[in-house]
């Protein structure tokens, strides 16, 4: 899990990219977009600026559950499952950690310093471990 250095650096760091999550949200898909192609088929009948929306909620949601992650742990679990029915692969936890890792970086600039880095990776990689742990048993339910 992380530590409450991690937790302190992914709040404050948050915290600075919520006046911008608008412009934030069109730049993580952008760059999903870019760097994994066969991501933009899975939103091709979605409002991209609600899905934006919904992304820095969710984002936000986490962020601000840090410090008791276990509680959340079924509700990403859960996302997982949804996110594989939806065509999620395994492969693409990857492109979009990147993605998001890459976001961070142009938005907060010098802000994100590499500690912010490591800890917005931690942070991802918890995140993401539950969702696939969600998506891995969808699977083996199918």
């Amino acid at each position: 899990m992380l530590t409450d250095r991690q937790i302190d650096l992914v709040q404050s760091t948050f915290r600075q990219v919520a006046p911008i999550a608008e412009q934030a949200a069109a730049l993580f898909y952008a760059r999903l977009f870019e760097t994994d192609p066969t991501a933009a088929p899975l939103f091709r009948n979605t409002d991209m600026a609600e899905q934006g929306r919904k992304l820095m909620a969710a984002i936000g949601i986490v962020v601000g559950s840090l410090r008791g992650m276990e509680r959340i742990m079924p509700t990403l679990a859960t996302l997982g499952a949804k996110h594989a029915g939806y065509g999620v692969t395994t492969a693409q936890y990857a492109t979009v950690g990147a993605a998001l890792l890459w976001t961070l970086r142009q938005g907060l600039g010098d802000a994100f310093t590499e500690e912010a880095e490591e800890a917005w990776a931690a942070a991802y990689g918890a995140v993401a471990g539950a969702m696939r742990v969600g998506a891995t048993g969808l699977a083996r339910a199918a």
